[in-house]
């Protein structure tokens, strides 16, 4: 009896004494914040866990999100015994007793087993192995928390045999709420005692979260717990806020004029050819709590708008490290972030892609013109009406090139494309003036013949 008094003074005294981020992990899915696209009523998973019928899962996300903790609400509300697992402290003689205990339950007590791992991507080949066969007959019901890419850094057998479900960044709404949740609650939280924080102190602690509610939560303790209480009233400004997260505040509003006058001078410094203020403006937003993606987005835009055939292989260099950044993530993924900012600003420039935006205007503005008949599609129609008749095979020509009306009547001699002179557009430039110059040549020709014609 004393024990059990002992054990449970204790487990009290933990729980009062563990970190906040902790006490205010979510119980129930109505607690839970965030992941509606996954968890919204009527959703799939959220139906599996409130019927407890929860199969094998894979969670897949970023830190901070709620994989370990959506794990523990399953805990709560199955009747299956719920075993945990850490991947970098367990070992295969570990995975052996789990699944040797599940068997035992199973067999004297009809009860199943439900097996949570922790950072499964750490598992070896020998680790995975050793749980699959298991999984496989149903001796356990696996669900895994991972921050890796589970189709890249788990055994390709589980991933085939549980359902994957991706846990996205939480939103500011979302950390808002979090925050107000801990602020509210009294057993859990601070609802028990005043506190106040003020609007640039939570805009601080939310943007430099960047999605991670553990860690916005880390913060808000610190905050709260090193602020003395000044007539009963704890106040958290945005110096306590700064001193909490050990992150000086940045002007930065992402829905107002800082947003868009740094991504512009981001922009324009990528346009200039300066890396180095290219570099300062991309540090400027990431410190604040910018998207990366949302930079990836713009830089791949850059790459195609300000550099185009100057440098085709731009393009390429900027998706290919978009995906690794996807691939990798924070905070390693900075270099990918860095690489393509330096190869975009470093670059040649032309924007003569700018060319499709005057075709565009022209056919707003402009009658059509009919489809010259030699380049009609005279697979249907050449024996009935002759499309395609007089078509010259530009293959079966020197230098693989012919002249050849292309343009609709009335538009020959007009040009939308005017290539520049810097990078690999130099030689496109040079190309593109000799076949220009064969068809104004051709073009003189032909009236010449037809003049003649007519006399």
């Amino acid at each position: 009896m004393s024990d059990n008094l002992f054990d449970s003074a204790a487990a009290t005294m933990l729980k009062s004494t563990a970190p906040l981020a902790d006490r205010m992990r979510p119980r129930t899915l109505d607690e839970f914040i965030g992941q509606d696209h996954i968890l919204a009523p009527g959703k799939l998973l959220r139906r599996a866990i409130e019927a407890d019928r929860v199969t094998s899962l894979i969670f897949f996300g970023p830190p901070g999100t709620g994989k370990t903790t959506l794990a523990r609400i399953i805990a709560n509300t199955t009747q299956s015994h719920f075993t945990t697992l850490n991947a970098v402290l367990a070992g295969v003689k570990d995975i052996r007793e789990a699944i040797s205990d599940a068997k035992d339950r199973h067999r004297y007590h009809g009860q199943r087993t439900i097996l949570f791992v922790d950072e499964v991507h750490r598992f070896n080949k020998a680790q995975q192995d050793a749980l699959l066969p298991h999984v496989e007959n149903g001796t356990v019901t696996f669900i895994g928390a991972t921050t890796e890419n589970p189709y890249f850094e788990v055994n390709k057998a589980l991933v085939s045999r549980s359902r994957i479900f991706e846990l996205n960044t939480l939103s500011e709404d979302d950390l808002r709420r979090v925050s107000q949740q801990a602020l509210d609650d009294p057993d859990r939280g601070y609802g028990s005692l005043d506190v106040e924080i003020m609007d640039n102190a939570l805009d601080h602690l939310v943007n430099t979260a960047n999605g991670d509610a553990r860690s916005l939560l880390n913060a808000l303790e610190l905050a709260v717990e090193t602020t003395d209480a000044a007539a009963g009233l704890i106040r958290v400004d945005l110096e306590v806020a700064e001193d909490s997260i050990q992150r000086r505040a940045v002007l930065y509003d992402k829905d107002g004029d800082a947003h868009y006058d740094t991504i512009s001078a981001f922009i324009k410094s990528l346009r200039g050819s300066d890396p180095d203020a290219a570099l300062y403006w991309m540090a400027r937003m990431l410190y604040a709590g910018e998207d990366p993606r949302f930079i990836f987005r713009r830089m791949l835009i850059f790459a195609s708008e300000d550099i185009g055939l100057a440098d085709p292989r731009a393009i390429d260099v900027a998706v290919s490290c978009a995906r690794a950044f996807d691939y990798v993530g924070l905070p390693e993924g900075r270099f990918h972030l860095a690489e393509c900012c330096l190869y975009l600003s470093t670059a040649p420039k032309s924007n003569s892609t700018m060319a499709f935006f005057s075709a565009l205007e022209h056919v707003g503005n402009e009658p059509s013109g009919d489809v010259p008949n030699p380049i009609k599609d005279g697979s249907r129609d050449k024996e009935g009406l002759g499309h395609g008749k007089g078509y010259k095979y530009p293959h079966a020509f020197q230098e693989h090139y012919v002249p050849q009306q292309y343009l609709p009547g009335g538009m020959q001699g007009m040009y939308f494309f005017e290539p520049g002179d810097q990078g690999d557009e130099a030689a496109v430039r040079e190309r593109l003036e000799q076949w220009r110059a064969r068809d104004k040549q051709e073009a003189i020709e032909k009236r010449v013949r037809r003049y003649i014609d007519e006399k």
